[in-house]
């Protein structure tokens, strides 16, 4: 017959599966960083050379697609790890897998996305949008693996990690927006705001990454932003986002801008790549403290069959030298094991209280994942009675905030609450 001990022996196998996946996850989700950041950087340079008519940037293309594909390789191999591990039934494994199986399309267009750049036949904003679209895609994957951790302490480093990537992602669609504003030498009203919106939002991202970062690296992020770098940065926004309307642009900043921007992002590279690092160590770490746990569990259990207690209403509800360590007479030993009765009880005490713990932390953790699913169904709602795209329900959203001096959260909430008294038949 089974003990609380062994299920308590089962729990913490429990816990070093959920360990074990988290492991596997976090390798994910590096090998999803280094794709997005390569993607980021074709983006980019698929922009200058669309904005300059083919002109510039040709062969750094060719060598960034290069890149892309060994990366790619890489996040499609961890794809397929995680389908032919078939120990994931947990309901987050399926959003996971949902959101894997929605981005897979987006990776085998890529290549006729490029044929299309490369032949000039798309413009430098249907090319962002679409690279946009497939970076959202792998983000989301990354959303899905800090959702579903289990652990308080991997959870704020997932999060942390997924804020970052979200704010380097943001930096990329400036490092694009620019490359193509100053590549046909013109920057209207339309992209001014749409600058400004991006730059907001990456200001956003990183607070969120600050507050869940580890000490270290939130310094290491402030240490890696060089004030020459971010001052030259600041002079060419000022440049294009406020230059009136009609007001032509330096064509030759492109290269410039892009090359400024490029630094700043690959310093966000190294950040994120000692996030990965650090979220590899402690998923370890977490792993071999766990283990310890469960042979002390066994090696107990193990003491239990042979000293089991004669009285067990004296072992669950307490008898007086349960209370306290017994005052053993010299020579004399506890009859039924008293110490082993008392460590059994302790560690039922110590897990429960560990895992209310954990319960705890995980739930201030999840709410800056909770409001981006609150932003995320705000913007649905937009989209089906305003016959709005994903992009304008965003700004939406972001002007109102700005406008009203509110957080983007408490926006979307507002947008939420009125949805009942919205006309049903205008839906799409």
């Amino acid at each position: 017959m089974s003990t609380g001990l062994n299920f308590l022996i089962a729990a913490l196998r429990c816990e070093i599966d959920a360990l074990e996946e988290l492991a596997r996850t976090s390798e994910l989700v590096a090998d999803i960083g280094r794709l997005i950041h390569a993607l980021q950087r074709e983006r980019g340079l698929s922009n200058g050379l669309l904005a300059s008519h083919g002109q510039r940037f040709a062969q750094r293309r060719e060598a960034q697609i290069r890149e892309c594909l060994a990366c790619e390789e890489a996040v499609r191999a961890g794809f397929d790890a995680l389908a032919a591990d078939r120990r994931r039934h947990s309901v987050n494994g399926a959003r996971l897998f949902s959101r894997i199986a929605w981005v897979l399309p987006g990776l085998d267009a890529l290549p006729a996305l490029r044929q299309r750049i490369g032949a000039l036949a798309f413009d430098a904003a249907q090319a962002t949008a679409a690279f946009a679209k497939l970076v959202a895609g792998l983000l989301a994957v990354v959303f899905e693996a800090a959702d579903g951790a289990t652990d308080p302490e991997i959870s704020r480093r997932l999060v942390a990690m997924f804020n970052f990537m979200q704010g380097k992602e943001f930096a990329g669609q400036e490092r694009a927006c620019g490359a193509a504003a100053f590549g046909c030498g013109r920057s209207g009203a339309a992209r001014q705001q749409q600058w400004l919106q991006l730059i907001s939002s990456q200001e956003a991202c990183f607070h969120t990454f600050a507050e869940f970062a580890s000490p270290t690296l939130a310094s290491r992020w402030l240490a890696s932003q060089s004030p020459a770098q971010l001052a030259e940065l600041e002079r060419l926004r000022r440049i294009a986002c406020s230059a009136p309307a009609g007001t032509a642009l330096d064509a030759e900043l492109s290269l410039y801008w892009f090359d400024c921007c490029t630094r700043r992002i690959d310093a966000m590279q190294e950040i994120e790549a000692l996030l990965a690092t650090e979220l590899r160590e402690l998923s370890r770490s977490r792993t071999a403290q766990a283990r310890a746990e469960l042979q002390a569990h066994e090696q107990l259990l193990s003491r239990w069959a042979e000293q089991a207690p004669a009285n067990q209403a004296d072992f669950f509800f307490g008898a007086p030298d349960l209370q306290a360590p017994a005052a053993a007479s010299e020579g004399s030993t506890p009859p039924y094991g008293r110490h082993l009765e008392r460590s059994i009880l302790q560690l039922v005490q110590d897990q429960a209280q560990r895992l209310q713990a954990m319960e705890d932390e995980l739930e201030t953790v999840r709410t800056a994942l909770t409001e981006r699913k609150v932003v995320e169904r705000a913007k649905g709602l937009l989209m089906a009675h305003r016959r709005l795209s994903e992009d304008e329900a965003h700004k939406m959203l972001r002007q109102t905030a700005m406008n009203q001096k509110r957080r983007l959260v408490e926006v979307a909430e507002s947008v939420l609450a009125m949805a009942e008294f919205l006309p049903k038949d205008a839906a799409r």
